[in-house]
C-alpha cells in the first residue's frame, strides 16, 4: 500500500531577473506504508527540495503531492523531519527537548515522561536525561533528535542527512540506533543519504535522482532480510546492490563531468 505519492511534481525558484531556476523536472514515486525509503543523488541535485515539498514547507510549481490520499497543501503533524543540523532547543535539557512536542500540545507531564524514559533509555541517553544539549556529543544530539521525533509518533519521518559530519564510528552507532528504533515499530520513512553503504544497509527501497533538474532515475529494491546487522555488508548480495547503484549513480555524475 503506497502512503505517499509524489505525480510530475516540477519546482522552479527565481533568479535574476525574469528567470527562474529549475530544481525539480516531472519527478514522481511513491513511499510504500510503513517501509524505509532511500533517497541518494550528486550533490545539490534537489534532495532537500524535494524533503521540502513533502513536509509542506515549500509548494510544487505544478504535479502534486498527496499523503494518506489527502493533498499535502502545508506542514502537519502527520510528517516530521529530522534535519542535516540539530535543532535542539540549548536552553533545555535533554529530557525536556524530548518530552516538547506532546506537551506544547497539551498531554499531561507525568503521562509524557513515562513515554519519554524508555525512549531515551533505548537511545542510551535515559543516564543523560538533565544535561544540555551543548553537553553533548554530536552523536548523542543526534540520538536526542530521534527520540523527539519518534516520540510524536508522526505517520510520515523525513530524513535529510541526519548522520552528516558526523564521524565514521559515530555514524555507525547511529544507523545502528535507527535501525533498531525503526525496526521496533515500522513507519512510512523517507531518509537522504550522501553515502551510498549507508543507504544500501538501511533501505527497504533506494530513489536513485538525477542531477539538477532532479527526478528518479531507478528504483532499486534492497531484498536484504530485516533485522539488519554489519556483518550483511560484506555479503555477496550487499555487494551487488552497491555494485548497481553506484553504476547508476557514475553515468550521470560521469556525463554531468564531461559537460562541465
Amino acid at each position: 500500500m503506497d502512503a505517499l505519492t509524489v505525480r510530475n511534481v516540477t519546482k522552479s525558484f527565481p533568479a535574476k531577473g525574469d528567470a527562474t531556476t529549475l530544481v525539480v523536472d516531472g519527478c514522481s514515486f511513491t513511499l510504500e506504508a510503513d517501509k524505509l525509503t532511500v533517497m541518494v543523488g550528486p550533490s545539490g541535485c534537489g534532495k532537500t527540495t524535494l524533503i521540502n515539498l513533502i513536509a509542506g514547507y515549500e509548494r510544487p510549481t505544478s504535479g502534486e503531492i498527496t499523503f494518506e490520499g489527502r493533498p499535502v497543501t502545508g506542514p502537519g503533524a502527520d510528517r516530521l523531519v529530522v534535519f542535516q543540523e540539530s535543532a535542539l532547543f540549548p536552553w533545555m535539557t535533554v529530557q525536556d527537548n524530548v518530552m516538547f512536542g506532546p506537551l506544547a500540545r497539551g498531554e499531561p507531564r507525568n503521562a509524557v515522561q513515562e513515554r519519554a524514559n524508555p525512549l531515551l533509555r533505548r537511545v542510551g541517553l535515559l543516564q543523560f536525561a538533565k544535561r544540555y544539549p551543548n553537553q553533548l556529543s554530536g552523536g548523542m544530539q543526534r540520538r536526542a533528535e530521534l527520540a523527539r521525533a519518534i516520540i510524536n509518533e508522526p505517520r510520515l519521518m523525513l530524513m535529510d542527512e541526519p548522520f552528516r559530519g558526523l564521524d565514521a564510528m559515530t555514524r555507525e552507532l547511529m544507523q545502528e540506533h535507527y535501525l533498531r528504533l525503526f525496526e521496533e515499530r515500522p513507519r512510512t520513512s523517507l531518509f537522504v543519504a550522501s553515502e551510498l553503504i549507508e543507504a544500501i544497509f538501511l533501505a527497504d527501497v533506494v530513489l536513485v535522482m538525477a542531477p539538477k533538474p532532479t527526478r528518479v532515475k531507478r528504483v532499486i529494491p534492497v531484498d536484504l532480510p530485516r533485522p539488519r546487522t554489519f556483518d550483511m555488508q560484506t555479503s555477496e548480495r550487499f555487494r551487488e546492490l552497491f555494485a548497481e547503484t553506484m553504476t547508476t549513480l557514475y553515468d550521470d555524475t560521469t556525463a554531468l563531468a564531461r559537460v562541465t
